[in-house]
């Protein structure tokens, strides 16, 4: 089977109200559609690289090849896990959760996105901590990674209900203006005291030497 030699195939995050796995072809060409109409209002960008500038087809398809090179590039050293999330059967975003030298340094980083009509909705919280659960408890993790421009108060209330720190500062070029990103760190500690959405993790021990760290149950 397809999963004896990559076993991502089989892991599932599961909240609440939510999915969180590796898409089928026909569930990524959903994902697709819905980068497609739209992630975000066309006056900001949230993102340091500018991928929804693209034309709705353009940027449609920069998510299937994003998708693919992601999985053909990993190593354990330098990986990025981009999982669907679904939530009523349904495609609503992505959550990304990345690291290098895990086996080392112990840190990852978190990235996402929401299809615009399922936004305000209390999904991303969800889906964050989904991931935090995962490195956290799953994987081991010391510290976990994220950051935002000024102007995406959205993606700054998750990270305040889930209790990050504010972590210093850094500038960027986003469509020609110096743009502020606020960066936050969330420790583990404060990850034990502050878990409030429970989430239930399988298939995650065949996944192990992927990530880095040696196959000992984690389920």
């Amino acid at each position: 089977m397809l999963t004896d030699h990559w076993p991502l195939l089989g892991l599932r995050l599961n909240t609440p109200r939510l999915e969180l796995r590796l898409p089928s072809g026909e569930e990524l060409g959903e994902l697709a559609d819905l980068a497609g109409e739209g992630v975000h209002e066309p006056d900001r960008m949230p993102f340091i690289v500018p991928w929804t500038d693209l034309p709705p087809e353009e940027r449609a398809r920069s998510v299937v090849q994003h998708h693919w090179l992601r999985l053909g590039n990993w190593a354990p050293e330098n990986w990025a896990l981009n999982l669907c999330v679904f939530k009523d059967g349904h495609v609503v975003g992505l959550q990304t959760i990345a690291a290098r030298d895990f086996a080392v340094l112990r840190q990852v980083s978190t990235a996402s996105w929401l299809g615009l009509r399922h936004q305000h909705q209390g999904i991303g919280t969800e889906m964050r901590a989904a991931v935090l659960r995962l490195a956290f408890a799953g994987l081991g993790a010391v510290d976990a990674l994220s950051g935002a421009f000024e102007d995406n108060p959205s993606s700054f209330a998750v990270s305040e209900k889930l209790d990050y720190e504010l972590d210093g500062v850094e500038h960027w070029n986003v469509r020609g203006r110096r743009t502020t990103m606020r960066r936050l760190r969330l420790p583990r500690a404060g990850w034990e005291v502050g878990r409030r959405v429970p989430v239930t993790t399988t298939g995650l021990t065949p996944c192990l030497p992927l990530f880095g760290l040696p196959p000992e149950a984690k389920d």
